[in-house]
């Protein structure tokens, strides 16, 4: 079965970095849309960067310059590498497939049957 697994959170001032880490495995990787979402307390869920199945890039403009989203497809691991870390950057960040698309994930809506989600790391930035 589908599994994504996050680890890399904890806590840090602003200004600083972090790297988070999803595990994969159950599917085929490389041929699918990858995402990071994030959700703070009584706020919904937001995307934040995502990855196509090429390597094609998206971002919101919130985290735009100052996050990368990347991945190996030798390892089956999808990255968000977070610098410049401010207090409105902390929530719970999840890792997200979507075994129904390939190509512009950005548009996608991340709500149906063929979308798959980490459990989450919490991600702490202190002024």
């Amino acid at each position: 079965q589908v599994q994504l697994v996050e680890s890399g959170g904890g806590s840090v001032q602003a200004g600083g970095s972090l790297r988070l880490s999803c595990a994969a495995s159950g599917y085929t990787f490389s041929h699918y849309c990858m995402a990071w979402f994030r959700q703070a307390p009584g706020q919904e869920r937001e995307g934040v960067a995502y990855i196509d199945s090429d390597g094609s890039t998206t971002y919101a403009d919130s985290v735009k310059g100052r996050f990368a989203i990347s991945k190996d497809n030798a390892k089956d691991t999808l990255y968000l590498q977070m610098n410049s870390l401010k207090p409105e950057d902390t929530a719970m960040y999840y890792c997200a497939a979507d075994l129904g698309k390939s190509s512009r994930c950005h548009e996608r809506l991340w709500i149906f049957s063929t979308v798959f989600w980490g459990q989450g790391t919490q991600v702490a930035v202190s002024s």
